[in-house]
């Protein structure tokens, strides 16, 4: 083995180890046998030891005796003092009570740089209870999580009904924010109602985050108001005029006691919250916790204003203080010795780093309203139970399919590719679970785009390795070449996804940026792949002799079609298809937007018998509604889940329905399912989960990528290059969207409207629609370079039809993976499927007729006017055929 192989082999077991240290463990461990394991032998600071694993051990399992028995009778007790009675709770308090300090028994995680005994436990079971959790976490949508109702106050809200709609826009929009800035990746925020909001947030419980709900609905009104400096509470009878008593808590420096100091601040204060720009926690050189505030341009004025004033004041022995006030509790109150004029300043104090990133999210996302919980819900994965499995065992059959298809095609090789592909997934969920990211099922269409995109690399590499062996190399010599040949291929078809990939985190929001990330790490991992593991494992089997005449099956041999003859009426014909599917989708318009967009109604539903999300959906689609003219349509989109409420014995449907079709599907479920004894507990309309701003997110994030592409092919290739890409990616995506719509409304095929998980088909579809593109203009470019006496005409058709093997063979295996879905998933994943079945069709035709024509046509069938704007350097045309040939 030589040395760059053996670097190939290391580099790839170490990623491999590394990744096996992230996903472990996969599934979270039950808090109470978790802590019980972690356990430590008790040392004192000589390092003698106290107490055994075991003694220690022992004590502690006798504590969390104790800890149950208070569960137990705080269950009975449920309030505002107790919500959810839990040993994670309930540990706390019973060591808070009984002042036991819980760092003896976990002295592997060090906490006694914290002296306050309360906050040192508060943290080390925060701690305890984040290395409980698996390190694969699944969205809402696959796993469930907690549901959070909100009630705003109507005195707090406008009578008028436009502005109160606005309002609570407004309050979604920065409650969404909020639960963002908490690390809840991909959370569903809706208006319920007039006066209501739903939080949804994935991978959540709240049994182990019992002031979620406090920390999500906190208005956060920051103020700044200056303490009197002379009087104090206790050396006066009453609060000096415009006054009033406040208390501060904090730690003292040496003992780490609690402490209180009784202040009084002048009851109007000087500035509020509106002065700041953004706040963010950060480290103090101390290892402590404090939040640093950016002020806009008027609040850096106000806040010079005021400290210079301050200062101004001041006598030796008399410094003034400005006090930090947030929802009318003292922060902190530190000296003013000088006037203040900075971009930014700090709140200082004894801040855990939970509370920090608590006070600085919610400083950065303020709430003009009070939010109350009106209820809290467990809730079930949005994505019905059959559906999920339906959907898992069509994913594990079209695995099965492409693997055994590249097995028999290509061999050994094929097995090869197939190590290459789980590689691949192995390396993209360590990276997801290093960045504590949550997977949806947008993120599993990123992972699906990249396993197409890790299969079409390895087709790349064994087809240029077949074209030289055809060309008479050894198998040697033609798996270097091979590999070498593919590398700009691969190298920049991923690049170009990558652009999209990055501009989706830059610009999108919610399930657009979980759909961007996902999709850059897979990248990522497909590269490495392809030119790394591959290499090593192909060039492995030619030394040792495993692989000696491989690649023997071809399914295309030697074909001339002649593409260009035929692109007018195709690429007019294409665009006639997709005017109808714009002219469908303008004719349908209302009913073109599934909930997720429109909103609509929910309906919770109690039950004796319980339904299937299938037995529900499918009374809906053999009814229909009536509307009040008597006219009748299809009850269409229904979505249908369960929830707990906290401490109920029973689950409940939530069935949500277009809007005004809930009591009338109400009526027709009640008739069709008697047995069940279904009652119908609340109903209320509820808003759109997807946002305008993850909509827009996404259109911008689109248009934003195309200019990137436009502009690195351009730079890369030539501009005719970048115009026929974007050109076929605008395309594709708009054919796609009209078929989809047409097949649902006219022929009955998919449901012909959009839900959230659309988003991710779309963003699917240009993604393989770019790297078909740039796979077939990478071969152009190849050829005129090959063939400087060929024309230009000539050298498309040959380029299109040296790749067409790898065209048809990728389409082929992507197809197998979204077609066996289509056929047996069920639920949303139906959907889905088509969409990405339509887009992989679109994106395979556009490569050949409407990319490619658009650069012919650019340049007017004319080679000397790509030479003239392509970036590869001039050739002499009399010289280089000898010198092409040799090579």
């Amino acid at each position: 083995m030589n040395g760059t192989n053996l670097f190939r082999l290391i580099l790839t077991a170490l990623l491999i180890l590394w990744a096996i240290l992230e996903i472990t463990p996969m599934r979270d461990t039950p808090f109470e046998e978790f802590i019980v394991q972690q356990v430590t032998s008790r040392v004192d600071a000589q390092g003698n030891v106290i107490k055994t694993q075991q003694e220690n051990r022992e004590e502690f399992v006798a504590l969390l005796d104790r800890v149950r028995e208070k569960v137990v009778e705080h269950a009975h007790l449920r309030g505002e003092e107790n919500p959810h009675p839990t040993v994670f709770v309930s540990l706390q308090r019973v060591a808070r009570e009984e002042r036991i300090d819980l760092s003896q028994f976990f002295q592997h995680i060090r906490v006694g740089d914290i002296l306050n005994r309360d906050t040192r436990n508060q943290t080390l079971v925060n701690e305890l209870l984040a290395r409980s959790k698996g390190e694969i976490r699944l969205g809402l949508d696959l796993s469930g999580g907690v549901a959070i109702t909100f009630i705003v106050d109507e005195e707090q809200l406008d009578t008028d009904f436009f502005i109160r709609q606005q309002q609570m826009e407004d309050v979604r929009s920065i409650v969404l924010d909020r639960v963002d800035g908490l690390g809840v990746a991909e959370p569903v925020v809706r208006v319920r109602g007039t006066n209501q909001l739903e939080v949804q947030m994935p991978g959540i419980s709240s049994e182990d985050n019992p002031n979620i709900a406090e920390t999500i609905g906190a208005p956060a009104v920051l103020e700044f108001m200056i303490l009197h400096r002379t009087a104090r509470p206790g050396q006066v009878e009453r609060p000096p005029l415009g006054y009033v008593e406040m208390v501060q808590t904090f730690e003292d420096r040496e003992t780490g006691e609690t402490m209180e100091e009784r202040v009084f601040v002048r009851r109007i204060p000087v500035m509020t919250g509106e002065i700041i720009q953004r706040a963010r926690p950060q480290i103090t050189s101390t290892g402590g916790f404090e939040v640093s505030m950016d002020f806009n341009s008027e609040g850096r004025q106000r806040f010079a204003a005021v400290t210079r004033q301050i200062a101004e004041e001041n006598t030796p022995g008399n410094i003034g203080r400005l006090a930090i006030v947030l929802d009318g509790r003292l922060i902190s109150s530190p000296t003013v010795r000088e006037e203040i004029n900075s971009p930014s300043a700090r709140i200082t104090g004894r801040f855990t780093q939970r509370e920090a990133f608590e006070l600085a999210n919610a400083l950065s996302n303020p709430l003009a309203v009070r939010l109350e919980v009106l209820e809290m819900f467990e809730v079930g994965p949005t994505l019905a139970a059959e559906a999920r499995r339906a959907s898992v065992n069509a994913g594990l059959g079209a695995a099965i399919l492409v693997i055994i298809f590249m097995i028999i095609y290509y061999g050994l090789a094929g097995i090869v590719a197939t190590l290459a592909v789980i590689l691949n997934l192995l390396f993209v969920f360590a990276a997801l679970s290093s960045f504590g990211a949550t997977i949806t099922l947008p993120g599993v269409a990123a992972l699906i785009l990249t396993i197409g995109m890790a299969v079409d690399a390895s087709i790349l590499i064994f087809e240029r390795t077949r074209e030289e062996l055809l060309a008479g190399k050894s198998v040697k010599n033609a798996v270097q070449n091979g590999f070498d040949k593919a590398f700009s291929t691969i190298l920049d078809a991923n690049v170009t996804t990558l652009i999209t990939a990055l501009i989706l985190i830059w610009l999108g929001t919610g399930p657009v940026k979980g759909f961007g990330i996902t999709l850059a790490v897979g990248i990522l991992a497909t590269v490495f792949c392809a030119l790394v593991f591959n290499r090593f494992a192909m060039e492995l089997l030619v030394n040792t002799g495993l692989l000696k005449n491989p690649f023997r099956f071809q399914l295309f041999k030697g074909t001339g079609f002649q593409f260009l003859n035929h692109a007018r009426r195709a690429f007019f014909a294409s665009w006639a298809v997709v005017a109808v599917g714009i002219v469908a989708f303008i004719l349908h318009f209302d009913s073109a937007f599934g909930i997720d967009f429109t909103g609509g109604d929910e309906m919770q539903v109690s039950f004796e018998q319980s339904l299937t999300a299938a037995q529900i959906q499918e009374a809906a689609r053999n009814a229909e509604f009536r509307s009040a003219d008597g006219s009748t349509e299809p009850f269409g989109e229904v979505n249908v889940f369960r929830l707990r409420p906290l401490g109920a014995e029973a689950d409940m449907l939530v069935i949500q329905t277009q809007p005004g079709k809930g009591n009338q599907l109400f009526g027709v479920l009640t008739a069709a399912h008697p047995e069940a004894e279904l009652s119908l507990v609340g109903e209320t309309q509820i808003g759109s989960a997807v946002g305008r701003e993850v909509t827009s997110s996404a259109i911008w994030s689109m248009i934003t990528a195309l200019f990137a592409i436009l502009l690195y092919v351009a730079i890369r290739f030539e501009f005719g290059f970048g115009l026929g890409a974007i050109t076929a990616t605008v395309h594709d995506v708009l054919l796609t969207i009209g078929v989809f719509i047409a097949l649902g409304e006219f022929f009955g095929i998919g449901s012909g409207q959009f839900t959230a998980p659309m988003i991710a088909a779309i963003l699917m579809t240009v993604g393989y629609s770019i790297n078909d593109t740039i796979v077939v203009f990478d071969r152009i470019r190849e050829e005129l370079e090959l063939n400087q006496g060929m024309n230009l005409k000539k050298v498309v058709h040959l380029s299109i039809n040296r790749v067409l093997n790898r065209t048809i063979l990728t389409s082929m295996t992507t197809l197998f993976a979204a077609f066996t879905l289509f056929l047996f998933g069920a639920g949303v994943i139906k959907d889905f499927a088509l969409v990405f079945l339509i887009g992989i069709l679109t994106g395979t035709f556009s490569s050949m007729f409407i990319a490619s024509p658009i650069f012919y046509w650019y340049h007017k069938g004319d080679r000397k006017s790509v030479e003239k704007g392509e970036i590869l350097p001039s050739y002499d045309w009399s010289a280089e055929p000898q010198t092409a040939k040799k090579a």
